[in-house]
């Protein structure tokens, strides 16, 4: 399988790198910034230099071509403004997603967030839910065999290599690594084209929990 990953040098897209690519499967990795192909090739992809912020879909539908399945994992990050998150967190996501169709690539994951029903009242983080949601609308849309994945808080502690998954609201938090995990999962299981799965730490091995017979 080869796998291009929006975001390539996002802790999970590293993550997700390194299982992908421990297991044979090849990773092209989008990245913004040129310092960053040292980390990305230390993870086994190979790194494409690439701004979703400035690229037109023709650009980004080359660096897809031939590609088995696409997964966007970018975000604008800590300590980016409002005008960022509707740049990269829907933006980026929605010309991702017009990209993948050019290139004919119709397996795409996005990585999104829970809690998107929530309204905080800091406008920042508001900004952020609101593009989150506007990249699902978005993506719902497609004609691509999509499925988007709800992770709660986000840790940097080890994986525990179980989760629990539901199609419906869930609240907790989970280690990037479990996330990384499952991606991977998703992409290996198709029958979960079409779903949108919340996910937090829970008792469920990952290999398990987006088997057909096991998700909600």
């Amino acid at each position: 399988m080869h796998v291009v990953i929006a975001g390539g040098h996002g802790k999970i897209a590293l993550l997700v790198s390194r299982l992908l690519t421990g297991r044979g499967d090849a990773v092209t990795a989008l990245v913004r910034d040129p310092d960053h192909f040292d980390d990305v090739r230390a993870a086994g992809a190979d790194p494409v230099l690439c701004d979703l912020e400035a690229a037109d879909v023709a650009t980004v539908a080359g660096t897809l071509t031939g590609a088995d399945a696409a997964l966007f994992a970018a975000g604008a990050g800590p300590g980016s403004g409002v005008a960022r998150k509707d740049t990269v967190d829907r933006a980026a996501a929605v010309l991702f997603a017009s990209a993948a169709e050019s290139a004919g690539v119709s397996r795409f994951v996005q990585i999104s967030s829970g809690g998107l029903d929530r309204v905080t009242g800091d406008e920042v983080f508001d900004a952020y839910l609101a593009a989150k949601r506007a990249a699902e609308e978005d993506l719902r849309t497609r004609r691509l065999e999509w499925t988007i994945l709800r992770p709660g808080r986000l840790l940097d502690s080890p994986g525990t290599g179980s989760v629990s998954v539901a199609e419906t609201p869930l609240s907790g938090s989970v280690p990037r690594a479990d996330v990384a995990a499952a991606v991977v999962a998703l992409l290996d299981h198709p029958s979960t084209t079409g779903r949108t799965f919340e996910l937090i730490s829970g008792p469920t091995p990952i290999s398990k929990a987006f088997q057909p017979s096991l998700t909600p």
